[in-house]
């Protein structure tokens, strides 16, 4: 949901916000047409977005395009006819749609082709997001209106705003048609400029935070002080400015909020993978095995342990009992064939994969295939204990990625060093040995037993 309402934001609020601006020197716009104009527009520019071709050329054409319409857009602003803009309410509207319906994850407003609770919240978000850029135009307009300085410079840096990521949109597209040269300094600019979408929001509610400080120096406090008018009519008058500049401000200062606390919130919580629960270390005992008490595992949550090999390799894997009436465990490894190392997560009484967000069906888990976890072979229970072999453990070595630092002893010489700073290994009976020099892993890998037998 929160997507949605942040990328609607993204895309209209700085065109909202520019045709406030545009309004501000014209007659007040009728609601009907504007409101007409708007939808047409958004609607027509969704829709049809599904149906622009991918191609290089067609991306460098609608690029130009817009570069060209926000030129033309300021050399519009020193007219003052109305025509022109409602005839720019319907353009500019348009073009943000055609990019806002190409934006790839549109796609998931929802998983499925019935109505259901997910359509229905990120319609919701999106009804929500269209509410709050219409009355954020609507409200620069109306402190605009009261300080016309602000007009042009706030005109100016909106433009730039829209024009710093077409510029670098442009430039790519020339480099992948080859008719710009790919260099390290415009791949540089390009990334930065394009990279900027995710600050369009902080941006825009900077704008209406420094408009609406500007309009209470300005407007606010002197129609606060002008309601000692002490004539009855004026001093009604006076307060009624007042109160109304009053509810303007707060009004904008709420939307400045509400633009940046939603992207706050996108970038620092809703966009963020689920965290792992914390994995318990556990250790072969002297029998080899790895004993799990199973009072432990058996409440049906997801209990996630690590082990460490002898080379630092950290092996992830959980214990989760598949069915609330009896004691049937589940023992995988904390990665799929599919996704990789990201592991799995439990919400609620689901289990779901952290990299394609797949739902896995608990009763299923230990069974290969699928976004299935990797099943653990070869383990085995006690009437006290979940059992697992080393064997099986170092079966999924290979699955994950993440090194521990350990500090390791050189065979050779008994020199302290790392696992993870290390030059040389060798792996002998099954287990990992690390030198600090390449002498002390020539000689040991020439006659491993002598300095074995030396070790112990």
């Amino acid at each position: 949901m929160s997507y949605f309402l942040v990328s609607v934001l993204q895309s209209f609020l700085p065109v909202a916000l520019l045709l406030g601006l545009s309004w501000t020197i014209r007659q007040t716009p009728l609601v009907r047409p504007m409101v007409l104009l708007s939808l047409i527009g958004f609607f027509g520019g969704t829709f049809t977005a599904a149906h622009l071709p991918d191609s290089q050329q067609w991306a460098l054409w609608f690029t130009g395009l817009q570069i060209a319409l926000i030129l033309l857009f300021l050399l519009n602003q020193f007219t003052s006819g109305s025509r022109s803009g409602y005839v720019w309410q319907f353009i500019l509207v348009l073009v943000a749609s055609l990019r806002w319906g190409k934006t790839p994850n549109l796609g998931a407003i929802t998983a499925t082709d019935v109505i259901n609770t997910e359509l229905l919240l990120n319609i919701s978000a999106v009804i929500a997001g269209i509410i709050i850029v219409a009355f954020a135009g609507a409200l620069l307009a109306a402190c605009v209106r009261q300080v016309r300085t602000l007009r042009w410079p706030l005109l100016l840096l909106l433009a730039l705003l829209l024009l710093a990521p077409l510029s670098g949109e442009l430039m790519l597209a020339l480099m992948k048609l080859q008719v710009l040269e790919l260099t390290k300094s415009l791949l540089s600019y390009v990334a930065k400029v394009t990279n900027a979408n995710g600050l369009i929001n902080y941006f825009c509610g900077g704008l209406l935070l420094l408009t609406a400080l500007v309009y209470l120096l300005k407007v606010v406090i002197p129609r606060r002080r002008a309601q000692v008018e002490p004539r009855p009519i004026e001093h009604r008058k006076a307060v009624a400015h007042y109160q109304n500049s009053r509810r303007v401000l707060v009004m904008t200062l709420l939307l400045a909020v509400i633009a940046a606390g939603s992207q706050l919130y996108w970038d620092k919580i809703a966009s963020q993978p689920p965290r792992l629960s914390e994995a318990l270390p556990v250790t072969l005992n002297a029998d080899g095995l790895v004993h799990i008490p199973i009072e432990q595992v058996k409440d049906g949550k997801l209990h996630r342990f690590v082990w460490v090999a002898d080379d630092g390799k950290a092996v992830r894997f959980f214990v989760i009992n598949r069915y609330p009436d009896k004691l049937r465990l589940g023992v995988v490894f904390d990665a799929c064939l599919l996704c990789g190392d990201q592991g799995y997560v439990m919400e609620g009484n689901q289990v779901i994969c952290v990299a394609c967000d797949v739902r896995i069906f608990i009763p299923s888990i230990g069974k290969p295939g699928g976004c299935n976890p990797v099943p653990i072979e070869e383990w085995d229970m006690t009437a006290t204990d979940l059992v697992i072999s080393k064997k099986s453990l170092e079966s999924g070595l290979n699955y994950f990625s993440t090194i521990i630092t350990l500090e390791v002893t050189d065979p050779v010489d008994g020199s302290k060093l790392t696992n993870t700073k290390a030059e040389h290994r060798y792996n002998y009976a099954g287990k990992t040995y690390f030198f600090s020099s390449a002498a002390n892993y020539e000689a040991f890998r020439d006659t491993p037993e002598k300095f074995i037998k030396e070790g112990e």
